[in-house]
Formats: structure tokens, sequence, C-alpha cells
């Protein structure tokens, strides 16, 4: 009975984490189907190797071989809080497989995965800060120039700028650039970058 109950639990928590949390905010639909996918097969597999006589610990070999493997051989890029929700899901299969531990134990650790997830990718946490990669129509080799140019471009404060690629001939540099945008408004921030290169 209290294996069906954490069953429950964990669909409850994966559909929190996957409908309630990931999906209103990145809209990704592709990625819905993954994460209850992952969370759904780890659960069964997990599941029935807990009730046979293989050991736990090469049920859980499997499972996180299987979900590295889905990470590295993917066709599309991920972003970090994309694999982050894959590794919750997962975990929360994990959580709901074993009956090595109490229900309520399994049950607050699938609460505290959900609520990490809910701060860790809450739009308001360090919302100022922006990654991106810009391609500039000049070749600028003087890092300080670099950086006094984009701070000038973006109108924000540069915390770091790495050079991709510099290239001479065409007169375009490629810089990976990590900044903060305080004081202003995220409308005007996400569409001032827009002129200079494509958001990462």
């Amino acid at each position: 009975m209290s294996q069906l109950v954490l069953f429950a639990i964990d669909i409850c928590a994966v559909a929190l984490l996957v409908f309630g949390l990931y999906f209103p905010r990145h809209r990704r639909r592709d990625l819905v189907v993954a994460y209850l996918g992952v969370n759904v097969g780890v659960l069964a597999v997990a599941s029935a190797l807990s009730a046979s006589n293989v050991g736990a610990g090469l049920g859980l070999g499997l499972a996180l071989f299987g979900v590295l493997s889905i990470i590295r051989l993917r066709s599309t890029e991920l972003d970090q809080h994309e694999v982050a929700y894959y590794f919750s899901a997962l975990a929360l299969g994990i959580l709901g497989a074993l009956s090595t531990t109490s229900v309520w134990l399994s049950a607050g650790l699938m609460g505290l995965i959900v609520v990490v997830m809910f701060v860790g990718d809450h739009p308001r946490l360090l919302r100022h800060y922006r990654h991106q990669i810009l391609v500039l129509d000049s070749a600028v080799t003087d890092q300080v120039a670099l950086v006094a140019q984009l701070e000038q471009l973006l109108g924000a404060r540069l915390h770091v700028a790495t050079v991709q690629r510099l290239d001479l001939v065409n007169e375009t540099t490629v810089v990976d650039v990590r900044y903060s945008v305080k004081g202003r408004t995220r409308a005007a921030s996400a569409s001032a970058p827009a002129t200079a290169g494509a958001p990462r």
C-alpha cells in the first residue's frame, strides 16, 4: 500500500514540476513529453528492479546511464535549467520507486526537489543578469575597447566578455557576454541587444 502511495505522490510531484513550473515558464512542449517519459520510465524500471533480486545500485546506475545518454545524444540544444529539470524528473522517479525509506521521508524529499526548482528557476531570481553571444560588425582586438563598446551598446554593466572568434578579414567579432541590467525594465533590456546579436 505504501508503494502505491509513493507512486501517487511521484505522479503529483512530476505533474507539478512539469505543468506547474516548467511549461508555464519556458513553453517547450517537446520537453514536457521528455520529462514525463523519463520520470515514469525510471519509476517503472526502478520499481521492477527493487521487487526482484537485482540490486538497487544496478538499477540506479542503469537509470542514470539512460538519462545521461539522452542528454548526450540530444539533437537539439538544451539549456542548463532544462538539464536540471531532467535530473529532477529522474530523482522523483527514483524516490517514488524505492521502498527502503519511509513514505513521509520520500514525500518530503520529493517536495524539496520541487521547491528547489521553484526557487532556483524563478524569473525574479537574479533577474537583472543576462547572458548573450553577440556578433559585432567590427574586429576589436583591444579588450578594454571591447568592454567599453559593449557596455555602451548594451547600456549595462559587463561582468565577463570572452571573445570566441575574431575575424580580421570580414571584420567581425563573436563575443560571449555576461552582464547585468539593473535599473532597466525587462522589455528594454530584451530589445536593446537584439540589434547586435542573437540571444543564446
